[in-house]
């Protein structure tokens, strides 16, 4: 799916999903203070829900991280999960200093008796990718799994930490930043840290995609 259809998909009430939601700000321990998108399904049992953080790309600015909420966030909540949708707090992408404050944030979320406690799905866009497989290099035991959509992995170092970690990876072929010319090296890279790796290159798709949310679902559920 064109951007152009993503920014149709937006504004169009037609798209609208059931999903209840919020915009807060945490003031974090180092004294900054991250804002957040929040899209939980209004349809759920008493159980918590799974945790989810999904970055978005470029700079991770609130214009950014809203289209992220509404157009990827609102989907996997429909799914049964708790999304979040940071906005970067420094105009930069989610990895370096940013990635204890995502951390930070996932704590704090995860003391609502709404939300689970445990390991968290990370997902992203293009940066936002990489800095969910960032995070999961750093903290693999924090991380349920990974969805990449797109990301690259451009070296190796501490990759193997990602052995047995399930990672969803989309990219497309016709992507403007030439990245589907770099999926087999990122595909290579990944199956030789031995994680759980579902991928595909997408023909004809450009940088941002829309997803299908029914292959998403039957990889979630070989999460739980």
């Amino acid at each position: 799916m064109s951007l152009r259809a993503v920014v149709i998909c937006l504004i169009s009430p037609v798209f609208l999903i059931n999903v209840a939601c919020a915009q807060d700000k945490l003031v974090l321990e180092d004294g900054s203070a991250i804002q957040y998108f929040l899209a939980l399904p209004e349809i759920r049992g008493e159980a918590p829900l799974p945790l989810a953080v999904f970055m978005g790309g470029g700079s991770g600015n609130a214009p950014i991280s809203y289209t992220v909420y509404r157009f990827y966030a609102n989907e996997l909540a429909s799914l049964g999960w708790a999304v979040v949708v940071p906005v970067s707090p420094n105009n930069r992408s989610f990895r370096g200093v940013n990635v204890d404050r995502v951390r930070e944030l996932i704590g704090y979320l995860q003391e609502r008796d709404d939300i689970q406690q445990g390991k968290t799905l990370l997902a992203g866009i293009s940066a936002g990718g990489m800095s969910a497989l960032e995070i999961a290099r750093r903290h693999p035991d924090e991380v349920l799994g990974i969805m990449a959509v797109p990301a690259l992995v451009r070296d190796d170092a501490n990759l193997d930490a990602l052995a047995g970690m399930p990672v969803y990876l989309r990219i497309g072929s016709a992507d403007e930043l030439g990245w589907g010319m770099q999926y087999e090296a990122t595909v290579k890279a990944l199956e030789a840290a031995n994680v759980v790796l579902d991928a595909d290159l997408l023909y004809g798709e450009p940088h941002m995609f829309g997803l299908d949310w029914g292959r998403v679902e039957l990889w979630l559920e070989t999460l739980q």
